[in-house]
C-alpha cells in the first residue's frame, strides 16, 4: 500500500521530464539542453567508471568526496556547538539575557558576505568553507534548542527534583528528551541550509567539489555539465532530507507514541 502511494505521488516526475524534453528540443537553445542529454552527460562524467569502484569515475570522487565531507563535517560541528550552547542558554536565564542580543545580531548577518573575511583570516579554502557553513547553519539549531529547553514542562522538572535527580540526571532524562522534537526540527533545517552554503562557499572559495565544478562549467559554457550539477544537487537535497526524516521518525517514535496515548 505504501509503495502504491509513493508511486502515486511520483507521477508528476515523468510527466515533467517529457514536457521538459519536448520543450527544450523545440526551442533548440544551447542554454537549456534536453534532459536526455543532461542525463547522458551525467552518466559520462560520474557513472562510467570500473565496476570495482561501483561505476564511479575519478571525476565523481573529486566532485562528491570533498563536497560531502565538508557538508557533513560542517553540519556535525554546528550540531554539537548549537545543541550544547542552546541547552546552556535555555537553562540559564542570566546567560540568555547576556547572549540574546549577540545571537540576534549574528543570525542577521548573511553568511556568504563573510566568505572573503574567512578567507583572509583562515587562508586555506577548506577551513574557510567549513566556517561559512557552521556560521550559517548554527542559528536554527541554536534557537530551536533554546526554545525546546525553555518549554520543558515544569511539572516534569518538579517531579525530577522531588525524586532527587541530580542536575546531570535532570538534563539527560528530562530536559534533553523533552527538547528533542525542536532540536531535530533545527537540525533538519540546518541540513538543507548546509547544502546551499556548501555550494556558495565552494563557488566563492573553492578549488574542488560540486560547487567548483558548477562554476567551471558555467565559465567554460558547458551548459550540459552545469545542468547535470544542478540536477545532482536537487537529488542530493531530496535524499538528505528523506534520510533525515526516516532517522527522525525512528528516534522520536517514543514521542509520537506518548502524544497518542495522552
Amino acid at each position: 500500500m505504501n509503495v502504491i502511494r509513493a508511486v502515486g505521488r511520483l507521477w508528476l516526475v515523468p510527466v515533467t521530464l517529457v514536457v521538459w524534453e519536448v520543450a527544450t528540443r523545440a526551442a533548440e537553445q544551447p542554454f537549456f539542453p534536453p534532459p536526455s542529454a543532461t542525463l547522458a552527460r551525467m552518466g559520462e562524467m560520474w557513472l562510467s567508471g570500473p565496476p570495482a569502484h561501483l561505476l564511479l569515475t575519478e571525476q565523481a570522487m573529486d566532485d562528491f568526496g570533498p563536497s560531502l565531507a565538508r557538508l557533513f563535517a560542517g553540519w556535525a560541528l554546528a550540531a554539537v556547538l548549537g545543541v550544547a550552547a542552546g541547552i546552556a542558554i535555555g537553562c540559564s536565564p542570566r546567560l540568555s539575557g547576556y547572549l540574546d542580543p549577540l545571537i540576534h545580531l549574528g543570525r542577521a548577518v548573511p553568511p556568504p558576505l563573510l566568505v572573503p573575511f574567512f578567507l583572509a583570516l583562515l587562508k586555506l579554502s577548506t577551513p574557510a568553507q567549513l566556517t561559512t557553513i557552521v556560521f550559517g547553519i548554527i542559528w536554527p539549531i541554536l534557537l530551536n534548542t533554546i526554545d525546546g529547553t525553555r518549554t520543558v514542562d515544569r511539572q516534569h522538572l518538579e517531579t525530577a527534583r522531588i525524586f532527587g535527580f541530580s542536575t546531570a540526571q535532570r538534563l539527560t532524562r528530562v530536559i534533553v528528551p523533552a527538547a528533542m522534537p525542536k532540536i531535530f526540527a533545527g537540525l533538519r533545517l540546518a541540513l538543507s541550509l548546509a547544502l546551499i552554503l556548501l555550494i556558495i562557499a565552494e563557488i566563492l572559495a573553492g578549488s574542488g567539489g560540486l560547487g567548483y565544478r558548477l562554476l567551471t562549467a558555467q565559465r567554460t559554457y558547458l551548459y550540459t555539465d552545469m545542468w547535470g550539477c544542478l540536477v545532482v544537487l536537487g537529488l542530493l537535497g531530496y535524499l538528505l532530507n528523506s534520510a533525515f526524516l526516516l532517522m527522525e521518525r525512528r528516534v522520536l517514535a517514543w514521542h509520537r507514541n506518548a502524544r497518542q496515548t495522552t
